[in-house]
C-alpha cells in the first residue's frame, strides 16, 4: 500500500508531531515566529531551539512554511 495523496508534504509533514510534542497549535507557532524581531530563517531556527527547546528538524520546518506564506498585509 502507498501513502494517500492528501498526506501533507514538505514542512506541513511534520506539522501532526510538532503539535503533539510541544503542545501548541501550529497557528500559535506562526504567530510566534511572524511577531519575533528575528528575521532570517536561521536566527529564528536557533531562538526557537533555545527558547523553545524545539529539536532542529521541526524548528526548521515550522520557520520555512511561515517565512515562505504571503506576509498578508
Amino acid at each position: 500500500m502507498t501513502a494517500t495523496s492528501s498526506a501533507p508534504k514538505g514542512p506541513a509533514s511534520y506539522f501532526p508531531a510538532i503539535e503533539k510534542k510541544y503542545g501548541r497549535p501550529i497557528a500559535e507557532w506562526k504567530t510566534l515566529i511572524r511577531t519575533s524581531p528575528l528575521v532570517k530563517h536561521m536566527e529564528l531556527v536557533a531562538w526557537l531551539k533555545t527558547e523553545h527547546a524545539m529539536g532542529h528538524g521541526h524548528a526548521n520546518a515550522l520557520v520555512a512554511h511561515t517565512l515562505a506564506e504571503p506576509k498578508g498585509e
